[in-house]
């Protein structure tokens, strides 16, 4: 099934009518089995696999740390992967847009989670990324029939730095590496808020700009409407 309508692809045969506007053709989703959404279900499948390896044997054997740490690895390259060639190759479909923000927060929120579980790091730092990540998420689909907001060079800075210390953490680091660690994660959650913060107000404008040209528009379409049908019937 290519999932566009019978009237999209020309099913009815009926001629346009003289005088009336025609409507753009319909553009058909991509395929839900594309290679976008494959890597985003990859994503989904990392979670409970890097869990398990995570934890595995009380959760503080080096060797099985470091396999957590392949599987981190391999959930963050598809992130950087899949929203790109959705994008360059037209591969956006619904189930995309839902489900590669929850890849991206499941995989990420797992690994905070075992981490402080672990005593590795602190809960209110792991509270504090959750809170940022979930409320924006949220966030989105509040706006998103308004419009959506790009990525910032900001937000892709924080991406890279919660990624870079989640990662250190997952491996059993000592000495400078341990220390440096602490210094990325700190940059890692300063950026979180900032960024957070800017989203919150970027996403506060586009509503109120869209809000108003959806009055703009009813206004503009209320008269016209209310003459036509006044004077519609002729009698």
């Amino acid at each position: 099934m290519s999932g566009v309508p019978a009237s999209a692809a020309g099913g009815h045969g009926r001629a346009p009518v003289r005088g009336g506007s025609v409507s753009a053709p319909s553009v058909p989703q991509a395929s839900l089995w594309n290679i976008a959404n494959i890597l985003t279900m990859i994503r989904l499948l990392l979670v409970p696999g890097f869990v398990l390896l995570m934890l595995h044997n009380g959760g503080y054997d080096p060797v099985w740390r470091s396999f957590a740490w392949a599987a981190f690895a391999v959930a963050m390259i598809t992130d950087l992967f899949d929203g790109h060639l959705a994008r360059r190759y037209n591969l956006v479909t619904d189930f995309g847009k839902i489900a590669d923000p929850i890849a991206d927060k499941a995989i990420m929120g797992a690994a905070l989670v075992c981490l402080s579980a672990l005593g590795d790091l602190p809960w209110w730092v792991t509270g504090v990324i959750l809170f940022r990540e979930l409320g924006i998420t949220l966030m989105r689909f509040w706006v998103i029939k308004h419009g959506v907001i790009p990525a910032s060079r900001g937000g892709k800075m924080k991406t890279l730095a919660q990624g870079t210390a989640v990662g250190m953490y997952v491996l059993a680091l000592t000495g400078p590496l341990a220390t440096l660690r602490f210094w990325i994660m700190a940059v890692a959650v300063v950026l979180t808020v900032v960024t957070g913060l800017d989203y919150v107000r970027q996403a506060v404008v586009l509503r109120r700009a869209g809000l108003a040209a959806e009055r703009a528009r009813a206004a503009a379409a209320g008269p016209s409407g209310v003459s036509g049908a006044s004077g519609g019937s002729g009698r």
